[in-house]
């Protein structure tokens, strides 16, 4: 049951919520909203993950290992560009984005749809910034369950980044001594 206190209570901070939003955007559509529903369906998901971890009585190491963190680094950029620009991926953005065009070597640019709630999700699944912060704690929580089936997934992951900037490399070096 809510008091009094309570229905009063929820117009106010709806009306407070409207007239930030209205005084940041100045002006601009920004789904304030959204990334903040984003922000807690973050939360809820880290929360999720180290719950498991604790769960499992999994230790935390003292300090990440230097080489760990570049092999998350490396596989957090390849697999959010993956997940966010690879044509092969689109079908797992296109509820949420529509398409522009190609955009760099097997990449698209998709741009958030803004019907029904859908331009912060459009924004996060087409921003491999945005993405990479879901998927390094994804890898860094599968570090910490499942070490030796993460690791071989980055190491696959990070030689397929490799390939890909010697996929570039040679494109670039053909294009440069053929003129073309």
């Amino acid at each position: 049951m809510s008091t009094a206190a309570d229905r009063r209570f929820a117009p106010r901070l709806r009306g407070l919520l409207r007239r930030t939003e209205h005084a940041y955007a100045a002006g601009d559509e920004r789904p304030l909203r959204g990334y903040l529903a984003a922000m807690a369906a973050f939360g809820a998901y880290t929360a999720g993950w180290a719950t498991v971890v604790r769960m499992r009585g999994r230790p935390l190491p003292d300090r990440p290992v230097p080489w760990d963190v570049a092999l998350t680094a490396v596989a957090t950029f390849r697999l959010s560009r993956l997940l966010s620009k690879a044509s092969v991926t689109s079908p797992l953005r296109a509820p949420f984005t529509t398409f522009v065009g190609p955009q760099g070597p097997a990449e698209l640019h998709e741009e958030a749809r803004s019907d029904d709630g859908n331009a912060t999700v459009g924004e996060l699944v087409t921003c491999p910034f945005c993405m990479s912060v879901w998927v390094a704690s994804t890898l860094t929580a599968g570090q910490l369950l499942w070490p030796r089936a993460t690791r071989t997934t980055m190491g696959a992951l990070t030689a397929l980044a490799g390939a890909d900037a010697l996929q570039l490399a040679y494109g670039a070096l053909v294009s440069r001594t053929t003129g073309e």
